[in-house]
Order: C-alpha cells, then structure tokens, then sequence
C-alpha cells in the first residue's frame, strides 16, 4: 500500500507553468507505474501521464503531449507533472495514483491521492 499527496496546484495564467509534485510514503514506491489524471467539473476523470517504474518509459494524452513532462525521483518517493505552456481547457483537478502495471486507464492504479487544483486564466 501506498500513500499519495499532490501539491503544487494553483491559479496560472494562460501560457504558464506549473509544477505538480506527488509524494509517496509506504514501501516499494520504486516498484510502482505512476499516472497522473485529471477531473474538470461536469466531466469524468482523464488520462494525462503515466510514468514507468523505472522512469524509463513515459506516455501522454494528445491534448498535453509536448507540453507537460512526467518524471520522478525514486530516492525522494516523488512523482512530478512539469506543465508548460497551460491553456484554461488545463484547468481541473490533478490527482496522481500508483499502479501496479503502466498504462492509461484509471482502473489500473489502486492508490490515489486527494487531488490538487489547477486553474488556467485567460
């Protein structure tokens, strides 16, 4: 089992940059795929990022492929979303989970954290 907690949400202009981090506490963090969602009001949770264990291997939604950057840093048990280049469609609630197997759909991570809010003005 492991333990999630998202930061770095906020309010950004058009055009900004963010960084999410999403610390992990428990055991074997290193052993875990990582995916990062996202949820705006009225609609269902999305796919972003998904990050291997290793880190090694990432995937992106089209709708932030070139923008946004999964990385972590096992040593730290952190998981990170560089977002650049935010447009207000961004603008939602970013959660992280862990997963056992690296791939895009929500059913396949077990661990979630609360979520943090991203708001793009325009």
């Amino acid at each position: 089992q492991v333990q999630l907690v998202e930061s770095g949400g906020g309010l950004v202009q058009v055009g900004g940059s963010l960084r999410l981090s999403c610390a992990a506490s428990g055991r074997m963090f290193s052993t875990y795929a990582m995916g990062w969602f996202r949820q705006a009001p009225g609609k269902e949770r999305e796919f972003v990022a998904a990050i291997s264990w290793s880190g090694g291997s990432t995937t992106y939604a089209d709708s932030v492929k070139g923008r946004f950057t999964a990385s972590r840093d096992n040593a730290k048990n952190t998981v990170y979303l560089q977002m650049n280049s935010l447009k207000p469609e961004d603008t939602a609630v970013y959660y992280c989970a862990a997963g056992r197997a690296y791939g895009r759909g929500p059913n396949e991570y077990k661990n979630w954290g609360q979520g943090t809010q991203v708001t793009v003005s325009s």
